[in-house]
């Protein structure tokens, strides 16, 4: 019967190292059923679990190895793996693989030991763990750091509604996001990113800053909030605020317009999944107009928003056809989904209102960014630590797989 061994090497990397250690392996004929190194600041973690053939004596394989990696200046363990040990390892492949994303503006052992704790409490077991952000500088603090680090974990929650609400607490308290997602094929195949507009794409609620200059900002930013606690219809709240706006003049809205600023990792998001040959979208409850201003700013494919209706170059408070409300965010996401050719699942959906819930609901990724706590708790997803472009973190995109990072937010 052949022997089951896992090799543990471990010590500084040095090239060459796999290959020649492979070389000897291969002078046994030994196969290898399972792989997997890591690099720790220079410092090498490599296993390997072979099963060396019955006809083989196992002692002369080990010996050699252990003289090739002794000259080499490495830390080598021996376990031998019986079968009924083995058979139980295959057996786990079968359980299903979930991704556990951790990011913030830098992360901490407290933070890993809190997470850590509830993914065992929920019969989760841990088996791998990469870092996805760039190596941090030690001077680089505060807003302008970016952390992430992502675990697998295989198994099935016992309870995923206790576990959100776990996660949920520990974010409040340890200034972390954390995601959990299924490591599904869509995962790595997302072709097509939804943006809400207003205090997502950009930090303003434009309507706000239109009532300021109309001089009705503190009445219209009380049914903006009301509305975005869903306090209110989302419809019946537009009208009311567009209302204040009539006689606005239309030089007024270029001015707006240019005032607007992205919010932080905008642009990098957007480039990062334009340059991937994705699909972009403004799906907003906000204007057209100014849909339209971002739209030519960062090269967007798709914008639907709500039209004013303007005449001899003045507001007339009123908005024409169909206005944009959650359901119809819905709807539109799924009207471009289809026209490209995508299933839903391959969609990521961002906003941070109520009537954004639809939509986030549909999408594969739903992300609710920087948004209330009642959006939070209705989402799958939420990012309120870091920029748009934690969304690369979500979908498993590294530092170093990105364009060169922009300075919209420094």
């Amino acid at each position: 019967m052949s022997e089951i061994i896992l090799i543990n090497v471990s010590g500084e990397d040095q090239p060459g190292l796999t290959s020649s250690l492979m070389e000897i392996l291969a002078e046994y004929n030994v196969g290898i059923l399972d792989i997997g190194q890591a690099m720790i600041h220079d410092t090498l973690s490599l296993g390997i679990l072979v099963e060396v053939p019955a006809q083989e004596d196992v002692s002369p394989v080990l010996k050699d190895v252990l003289f090739h990696l002794h000259d080499a200046g490495m830390q080598v363990r021996f376990t031998p793996i019986n079968q009924e040990k083995y058979h139980h390892w295959v057996e786990g492949a079968g359980k299903p693989r979930h991704i556990i994303t951790l990011l913030g503006r830098c992360v901490t052992a407290e933070q890993i030991a809190r997470i850590s704790a509830v993914v065992s409490s929920q019969g989760l077991n841990i088996e791998d763990i990469v870092r996805l952000s760039g190596r941090r500088p030690l001077h680089l603090e505060g807003r302008r750091s970016r952390a992430c680090i992502e675990l697998t974990v295989r198994g099935q929650p016992v309870d995923p509604d206790a576990m959100k609400r776990d996660f949920m607490e520990i974010s409040k308290e340890l200034d972390i996001d954390i995601s959990f997602q299924e490591d599904n094929v869509y995962r790595r195949n997302r072709r097509m990113v939804a943006f809400d507009m207003d205090s997502t794409l950009i930090q303003q609620e434009v309507i706000d800053e239109m009532a300021k200059a109309a001089g009705a900002g503190e009445e219209c930013s009380k049914v903006t909030e009301q509305a975005m606690r869903g306090e209110i219809d989302f419809r019946e709240s537009l009208r009311k605020r567009v209302a204040l706006l009539e006689g606005l003049s239309e030089e007024t809205l270029q001015r707006v317009a240019e005032s607007l600023t992205l919010t932080e990792g905008a642009q990098r998001l957007v480039r990062t999944v334009k340059s991937f040959g994705y699909v972009t979208a403004i799906i907003s409850g906000g204007f057209t107009y100014f849909g339209r201003y971002l739209q030519e700013q960062l090269g967007i494919d798709y914008v639907y928003a709500n039209d004013l209706e303007i005449q001899d170059g003045y507001l007339t408070g009123r908005v024409l056809g169909n206005i944009v409300d959650g359901p119809r965010k819905a709807e539109l996401l799924r009207e471009i989904a289809e026209q490209e050719g995508l299933a839903l699942e391959q969609v990521i959906a961002i906003g941070d209102g109520a009537n954004d819930l639809p939509m986030l609901r549909q999408a594969g990724l739903g992300i609710a960014f920087r948004a209330k706590p009642v959006v939070q708790e209705s989402a799958r997803q939420s990012i309120s630590t870091l920029g748009l472009d934690g969304t690369l973190y979500l979908m498993g995109i590294k530092d170093t797989d990105t364009p060169d990072e922009d300075n919209s937010h420094h």
